[in-house]
């Protein structure tokens, strides 16, 4: 059984496989509708850099940290 790291595996120059394509970390602004796959729509209240987002759900606030997962634009 193998365990998973959160670091990811460092790919070789001289090795034969392409590079795995990592997908860019979403952009967010203070006032951009999201929607999260567990709290629903929500606004964006608050950016702390590209750590996290402070995120006004109507009946929650929550900080979602990067690289933000299950989290979209609207």
């Amino acid at each position: 059984m193998m365990s998973q790291s959160a670091v990811p595996r460092r790919h070789l120059p001289t090795s034969p496989f392409k590079a795995p394509v990592i997908p860019p970390c979403p952009q967010f602004a203070e006032g951009d509708r999201v929607v999260h796959d567990a709290y629903g729509l929500g606004r964006v209240t608050r950016v702390e850099g590209t750590a996290a987002v402070l995120v006004d759900f109507g009946s929650r606030q929550e900080r979602i940290p990067s690289p933000f997962e299950g989290m979209s634009h609207l």
